[in-house]
């Protein structure tokens, strides 16, 4: 028997001298290629919001870490101390994510409040309970500004979906674990 012969033919996806020659022309976009689909203006931006969310849970936490009062204040403390790390960590990842973009990480303390998705919370008086409640909102808010941003990077650029994947799945847990220090017997 002899077998079949067919022709196969080889599906050209991209022109690679039509990119190197592109590669060459905007070098000084670094990472940004021709081929980025989305708009980078409105990717920054977004980004940016969830920069300033990340400042403003850095700082809540570390607040919270700082005035946690009661009897159980040490392993609240510690739970809300590695939040804040957790945050400043995302805080840092998006920050260069803009940066990869082209664009500029907004750390400006004027512009935080106004562009962040969560309240700053209680400031002065609250019992473990509340610090605990206003973080577990907090979270619970961030979940789902996260997945719509997921959604909207979807797979044009999966390099800052992952990342936002990433950021959600930490803030997940955060909000379990603050639901469990309410289910705990915290006292104030």
């Amino acid at each position: 028997m002899n077998p079949i012969k067919t022709e196969s033919k080889q599906v050209k996806i991209y022109d690679i001298d039509k990119i190197k020659t592109q590669a060459r022309q905007s070098i000084q976009e670094g990472a940004v290629t021709e081929s980025y689909p989305l708009d980078l203006t409105e990717a920054c931006r977004l980004l940016n919001e969830a920069l300033a969310t990340e400042i403003l849970c850095v700082l809540r936490y570390r607040h919270h870490q700082i005035i946690a009062k009661g009897i159980n204040y040490i392993d609240v403390a510690a739970e809300f101390a590695e939040h804040a790390e957790e945050e400043e960590k995302h805080m840092l990842m998006l920050a260069e994510r803009i940066n990869q973009l082209g664009g500029d990480p907004d750390f400006s303390p004027t512009a935080i409040i106004d562009r962040a998705v969560t309240d700053y919370g209680v400031t002065e008086g609250a019992n473990l309970k509340k610090l605990i409640e206003d973080d577990l909102v907090a979270e619970r808010v961030v979940i789902d500004v996260y997945r719509k941003l997921i959604q909207w990077f979807g797979t044009a650029d999966s390099t800052t979906r992952r990342l936002l994947e990433k950021i959600l799945e930490d803030e997940e847990q955060h909000a379990d674990d603050l639901a469990d220090l309410l289910i705990a017997p915290t006292r104030h």
